[in-house]
């Protein structure tokens, strides 16, 4: 295999007797990925790391999928029949192709949302003989992620202290609802009722209407995005220091520090958040959504310039010199009485007819679409943020692409989201160096599937 950029620093901290027990985890992993990738990942920023993804549903998993992209090699460990929680949760399904001999709904888009560039090994640890073959893997990964209430796999030896002496290079990242400590460790942690505790609900929706939960579970995928920084930042300080380490996230903290700005503002004014705004700005007039004949737009009068555009615009070049709003301000203090006016006028025209009025105006504004608009925009195509891959199963489907774009890398999805089980054999062989005999035997035991 080509040599990989995230091996150098390895290589030459080892020579210095800093990371010498990482050796045979280090030719092992060449090994993999030779056999992992479609194409050449030497210039991916995770190439050569080795992930055990322990994780289901959304955090985890886009966590994992984020490490994925940016080349490391992701086993992603699934039970061996129902597989993870979100290949039932549909429709929609990617149907099954003709040629294939699968039958059934298909595969889940929600699956298929989060779980590209993996493998998929379909183990039951139950069985001590997959609890062993876990091990074996912890032992030869750089990173493990598991999304399991505190303690809830020290029964099975999983927990970071055994895995630690296994392997003390093992970066062991937990996510949870609530974290490893504090009163409420032990309750189980889902977007919604996050969003709701922590803040995130209270300040979203409309302005005279009840709290709103956010159309994404935003909450899962900011803690995927703090856990995968993370575990890049413990990957460079093992390659300083040699030792790998646990990290705690929670849902919770990370939707407390996700309140960012509103946060800071409670915190120095002493006083409660000033609650839901809809599309609007608690402190800009206008910044909002207003009606169009056909549909809506955002508009952004975010200062006396961009306002006194947007007045242009609208017909009504003397609102800018009007008393009442002349300073933002002025325009804060008669919010309601301005939205209305620029409503008025806003109705009179389709969104695209107001595209037009305002093209190169210099002023914030934009169409609101819903998601099929989205993934079929212009810029949206022109920035290759969809790509068709080919499922083993489903043949052709259009799936999100990975966002970040490098001058060096190239980030891509190298492989279509797994089939349960999919690579399981050749997980077990390659990796572990297990026998054909030995591999049909743990299915026909019900290890592994």
């Amino acid at each position: 295999m080509t040599p990989m950029s995230f091996q150098r620093p390895l290589r030459l901290l080892s020579q210095r007797g800093i990371l010498q027990h990482y050796q045979p985890a280090l030719a092992h992993r060449r090994c993999m990925a030779t056999a992992a990738n479609a194409g050449d990942t030497s210039t991916l920023p995770l190439a050569g790391v080795k992930v055990l993804d322990m994780t289901r549903v959304l955090a985890g998993p886009y966590c994992t999928q984020i490490l994925g992209d940016l080349g490391a090699d992701v086993i992603k460990i699934e039970h061996p029949t129902r597989g993870d929680d979100t290949r039932a949760w549909g429709p929609p399904y990617a149907t099954y192709s003709e040629q294939s001999d699968k039958k059934g709904s298909g595969e889940s888009a929600y699956f298929l949302a989060v779980n590209r560039n993996k493998k998929s090994l379909g183990l039951s640890f139950a069985h001590d003989s997959g609890v062993q073959i876990l091990h074996k893997l912890a032992k030869e990964c750089d990173v493990l992620v598991e999304n399991y209430l505190p303690d809830a796999l020290k029964k099975y030896g999983m927990d970071y202290e055994t895995l630690s002496k296994i392997n003390p290079g093992l970066i062991y990242a937990s996510i949870t609802g609530y974290g490893q400590t504090g009163p409420l460790r032990k309750k189980a942690g889902y977007d919604v009722m996050v969003e709701a505790e922590m803040g995130l609900m209270h300040i979203t929706g409309h302005r005279d209407g009840p709290p709103a939960k956010v159309g994404v579970a935003v909450t899962d995928l900011t803690t995927g995005l703090y856990t995968s920084n993370s575990i890049m930042a413990a990957l460079l300080t093992r390659a300083r220091t040699g030792k790998g380490q646990r990290i705690d996230v929670s849902l919770a903290d990370c939707q407390v520090a996700t309140l960012a700005n509103l946060a800071s503002s409670v915190l120095i004014s002493g006083k409660p958040d000033s609650g839901r705004w809809g599309t609007a700005h608690p402190s800009i007039v206008p910044y909002k959504g207003f009606n169009t004949k056909d549909g809506n737009i955002m508009l952004g009068g975010g200062n006396d310039r961009l306002f006194g555009i947007l007045c242009q615009k609208l017909g009504k070049p003397e609102w800018a010199t009007d008393p009442k709003y002349v300073t933002n301000a002025d325009r804060v203090k008669h919010r309601d009485e301005l939205e209305d006016v620029i409503e008025a006028i806003t109705v009179t025209k389709t969104t695209d007819e107001w595209l037009d009025v305002l093209e190169g105006c210099g002023m914030p504004y934009a169409r609101i679409n819903d998601v099929k608009q989205t993934l079929e925009h212009e810029h949206v195509q022109a920035r290759n943020m969809v790509t068709e891959v080919e499922h083993p199963d489903c043949g052709p489907m259009k799936l999100v692409s990975p966002p970040v774009k490098f001058s060096f890398s190239e980030p891509s999805i190298r492989s279509p989201p797994p089939t349960l089980g999919q690579h399981t054999d050749e997980l077990l062989g390659e990796v572990l160096g297990m026998s054909p005999e030995q591999i049909a035997s743990l299915k026909s035991e019900g290890v592994v599937a």
